[in-house]
């Protein structure tokens, strides 16, 4: 039998529209994500150069390049893997989401994110066999919406990871601490 106090502590189950958010922070991400690339690719010719505002050229223009590697260029030449490792990653969010208890919007949204970046790179990889990258930050690689809806998620969720694990511990040592006086109750009187 469970005791009143237990039932409060239960995990929740997450409601229809809890479980639907990611879904729908994938699309957004993808709509963004695959009209940016359509644009890029139809008016800016491979390897053409747009400077929306000429006087920060040097820290953020539109060049559109294409990448057969990992997020923001990395691992160039290994494109059909990481299509591979994003229908894995994929099926292991969607898994992930639906086995989530309820109130973790933090870390649903999370998983929306990098649940659209990673298709829509993979759209990207099956449609033509590479990803087109055209976001030019300076120094930094170049690179895409969905290249940055995985990387807002991944730190999204670590840090939801970590805020649900901070008070996890804290409510273990409010039980601990709520508990204590019982533990160290002795018997004083004297004995015969």
């Amino acid at each position: 039998m469970i005791e009143p106090e237990q039932a409060t502590l239960a995990p929740q189950r997450a409601s229809r529209g809890e479980k639907l958010l990611p879904f729908l922070i994938m699309t957004l991400v993808l709509l963004a994500d695959q009209a940016t690339k359509y644009l890029v690719e139809t008016r800016i010719p491979l390897y053409g150069v747009w400077a929306p505002f000429p006087a920060l050229e040097g820290i953020f223009r539109v060049v559109h390049t294409t990448n057969t590697g990992a997020v923001f260029g990395l691992f160039q030449g290994t494109g059909m893997f990481f299509a591979g490792l994003a229908v894995v990653v994929a099926a292991a969010i969607i898994y992930f989401n639906l086995t989530l208890p309820g109130h973790q919007w933090l870390l649903r949204i999370a998983l929306g994110l990098q649940l659209g970046g990673a298709l829509g790179n993979l759209i990207d990889r099956l449609r033509q066999g590479h990803v087109t990258d055209f976001v030019d930050t300076g120094p930094w690689f170049i690179w895409n919406l969905a290249d940055l809806a995985i990387t807002s998620g991944v730190i999204l969720f670590g840090f939801a990871y970590w805020r649900e694990i901070r008070r996890e511990e804290a409510a273990k040592r409010l039980a601990e601490q709520a508990t204590a006086p019982y533990a160290d109750v002795t018997d004083s009187s004297p004995q015969p």
